[in-house]
C-alpha cells in the first residue's frame, strides 16, 4: 500500500494520478496508523513552509515521518520540510537531511519555474534508468543547499540539491509527476525499491 501524506499542501491528486498511471494503488491520508503501516510513503507538497510545518506538528505527523522505516519520497515542499531549516517563514523543519533551505537571490526570475537539467552526481536506484542530463519540471522560490546527502543537483542562479537521499529517505525538488517520461521513471524506481 502506498500512502500519500495529506497535510493541506497542494499537489496530492496529481501525484496520485501519476502513481495510478503506473498501475499502483494509493491512498491520500493524514492518519498516522495508515502512514506507518504503508509499504511506501510519498510526502508531496506545494505551499508555504511555516504553515505546512505548523499543520504537521499540530497533527503529530512530523514525528511520524521522521521515524518511518519504509521508503519515503518527499517532493518539492516535501523535500524542503525534510531539511533542518527554511528561510521561508523562519521555519524549523524536520531535520532528516542535514541542509538548510534558502531563498533564491533576486538576480533572475524567481520563482524558478519550468524545465531544467538535473545532473546526477551519485549513482542510486532512485535515479537509475534516467538518461544523464535529463530535464525535470521545477516550480520553487526556495532551494536546499548542496550537502553530503545530495545525489543529484541542478543549477538556477546557483547550484542546489535536486535530489537528496539519506537511508530510506529520498526527496526531489522537481515534480516527477509533471516531468514526462523521466519523472515517470523516477516514480517507478521509487515504487520498485
Amino acid at each position: 500500500m502506498i500512502a500519500i501524506i495529506k497535510y493541506n499542501a497542494g499537489n496530492v491528486r496529481s501525484v496520485q494520478n501519476a502513481i495510478s498511471k503506473l498501475g499502483y494503488t494509493s491512498i491520500i491520508t493524514n492518519d498516522k496508523t495508515e502512514i506507518v503501516k504503508a509499504d511506501k510513503v510519498i510526502f508531496p507538497g506545494v505551499g508555504e513552509a511555516s504553515s505546512a510545518m505548523k499543520y504537521l506538528k499540530e497533527h503529530g505527523l512530523d514525528d511520524v515521518i521522521k521515524t518511518l522505516n519504509q521508503p519515503v519520497l518527499g517532493i518539492c515542499l516535501g523535500l524542503q520540510l525534510m531539511c533542518t531549516y527554511s528561510e521561508e517563514g523562519n521555519t524549523s523543519c524536520m531535520g532528516i537531511f542535514n541542509t538548510k533551505v534558502k531563498r533564491f537571490p533576486d538576480l533572475d526570475i524567481v520563482p524558478h519555474m519550468g524545465w531544467n537539467t538535473m545532473h546526477a552526481l551519485k549513482p542510486d536506484m532512485l535515479t537509475n534508468r534516467i538518461p544523464k542530463l535529463n530535464d525535470m519540471y521545477f516550480v520553487h522560490s526556495y532551494y536546499a543547499e548542496l550537502c553530503n546527502e545530495t545525489i543529484s543537483e541542478c543549477n538556477y542562479i546557483k547550484p542546489f540539491s535536486a535530489v537528496l537521499k539519506k537511508n530510506n529517505f529520498y526527496a526531489c525538488q522537481f515534480h516527477p509527476e509533471k516531468s514526462s517520461k523521466a519523472g515517470e521513471q523516477l516514480l517507478k524506481n521509487f515504487l520498485e525499491l
